[in-house]
Formats: structure tokens, C-alpha cells, sequence
């Protein structure tokens, strides 16, 4: 393979997917990595370094000490803020492009990592949400799962799949949970600062704006709950969580915007 300069497509399935893998897999060995590298003709250490260019634009790595190569060209900068503005239309354009390819190369489309049944019951999608789409209802279903993985595999990996609440670490109980609902705000449904790797039980309760997070990251019980202080599992689950800060992630930190309209919601009720 001859050294050629990344296109803005190839440079958008590379940062598909840089945000679903965590730092540390950055590499050439990473099976996901040596996929795309065959779906585009590149080497896995082309792609392997092309992820790591694109992680010394993210200051949330960048600031904890990891730099990564510096040497970020523009398309990779233009891919970046763009998908930073339109998180829908980007995840889009890099499912569409990757299946392109991989139809050309007459290869099977791998199953999405689909979220388990408690996950999807989470993030239902009604007939409203379909109709937003043009494509046929193949296309507009094969799309929704790959945009739910995409939302999924991005904020666990970014919470390093963990519970940021109760640190539980496995992960058929864990959520990608939306700050604000997927169908309250189209423009922000795929973008991860839009969301939270919570347990079943904390994403319900999120959900339900039985508790909140201040703008300090610390975790706000609802007076609802207080007011069962005596029953022990309220006491376990929730109520000795009060004040405590959540564990950040690696990467795309909960907006403030967001977690401030979860909030007066919260304390509105």
C-alpha cells in the first residue's frame, strides 16, 4: 500500500471510531482497528495513528497528560468539529460509508452491538422518530441500531464501563443513559456529552428525575426519595450517594446546559 492522504470519509469512519474505543486500545493489534484498516487499504498502524492524531484534538485527553502524535492535519480538524456540530448527520454519513464499502467488498455487515432489552426498553423509539428518516424502513431500522451502538458503545467506553454513580462493572446492567431524552432534542440524541453510563436501577431513577447531578458533578437526591430514608435498599441504592461526585470519564464530560434543564426538571416536580 503506497502512502496516500486520508480522504474526509476515511477520516470520518477513523473518528467513528476513536469515539467508541478507549485510549489504551489505540493500537495496531486492536481487531477493530485492523477491520477498518482493511476496509479503507491501509495498514492497522496507518489507522492505529490516524486515531491517535485525532486524540491530540481532544482536550480531555490532551489535559490529563496524553498527547497523542500532534500531528492532526485539517481534514482531520474539520472532521472533528463537524461531527462536534452534527453528531446525527456524521454517525450517519460513517455508517452509510461503511457500509458502501463493505457491499463493495462483498462483505457481510457485522451485528451492531446492540443494546441489551432493558437498554432499548430505555431508549424507545417511537413512529415519530421513524418518520424523521426518508429511507426505507430497512435503511431506517439497520440506521437506528448502528446509532444507538454508536451512542452506547461510545459512553461506556468513556466511563470505562462503569457506573459513574455506584461503579458497578457489568455490563449487561449498565446504560448509556440520555441527560435529556432522545426524543426531546434531535440535534444532541448521538452525542455523548448527552449522556451517562448509569446501573439499571440509576438510570431508571435519572430517567424518572428522582436524582440529578449538580453543577459540580455531585449526585442530588429528590426529596421524593428522602423521604423513604427508612427503608435500607434506599438508604444503599441512593440516599448515601448524596453529594458524592460522580466518576468523570475519559472522555466527553456531561454538558452543563444538559445537566442543568435534568435539574430544574428535578426540582421542579
Amino acid at each position: 500500500m503506497g502512502r496516500r492522504d486520508w480522504t474526509v470519509d476515511e477520516v470520518k469512519l477513523a473518528y467513528y471510531l476513536y469515539c467508541q474505543l478507549p485510549f489504551g486500545r489505540l493500537h495496531g493489534r486492536n481487531p477493530e482497528i485492523i477491520d477498518l484498516a482493511k476496509l479503507i487499504d491501509r495498514t492497522p498502524s496507518a489507522v492505529a495513528m490516524k486515531l491517535v492524531n485525532l486524540a491530540s484534538l481532544d482536550n480531555t485527553i490532551t489535559s490529563t497528560g496524553r498527547s497523542g502524535l500532534k500531528n492532526a492535519s485539517r481534514i482531520d480538524r474539520q472532521v472533528w468539529d463537524e461531527f462536534k456540530q452534527n453528531w446525527e448527520q456524521l454517525t450517519e454519513d460513517a455508517i452509510l460509508q461503511r457500509t458502501r464499502l463493505q457491499q463493495a467488498r462483498g462483505q457481510a455487515q457485522p451485528p451492531s452491538d446492540l443494546p441489551d432489552p432493558i437498554q432499548a426498553e430505555s431508549n424507545v423509539i417511537t413512529e415519530r422518530d421513524t418518520a424523521d428518516y426518508s429511507a426505507n424502513n430497512r435503511l431506517v431500522s439497520v440506521l437506528q441500531r448502528e446509532k444507538q451502538s454508536f451512542f452506547r458503545r461510545t459512553v461506556l467506553s468513556s466511563y470505562r464501563e462503569r457506573c459513574c454513580m455506584s461503579g458497578l462493572a457489568e455490563p449487561k446492567l449498565l446504560i448509556a443513559s440520555h441527560i435529556i431524552p432522545w426524543s426531546e432534542d434531535p440535534n444532541n440524541r448521538l452525542n455523548p456529552a448527552n449522556g451517562l453510563c448509569l446501573s439499571a436501577i440509576h438510570d431508571r431513577a435519572f430517567d424518572q428525575h428522582l436524582i440529578s447531578l449538580d453543577e459540580n458533578f455531585r449526585i442530588v437526591v429528590s426529596e421524593k426519595l428522602k423521604r423513604r430514608r427508612d427503608e435500607a435498599f434506599m438508604q444503599t441504592a441512593f440516599l448515601q450517594l448524596e453529594g458524592k461526585p460522580i466518576t468523570l470519564p475519559e472522555r466527553f464530560a456531561p454538558h452543563h446546559q444538559f445537566l442543568a434543564r435534568h435539574r430544574e426538571v428535578m426540582l421542579g416536580a
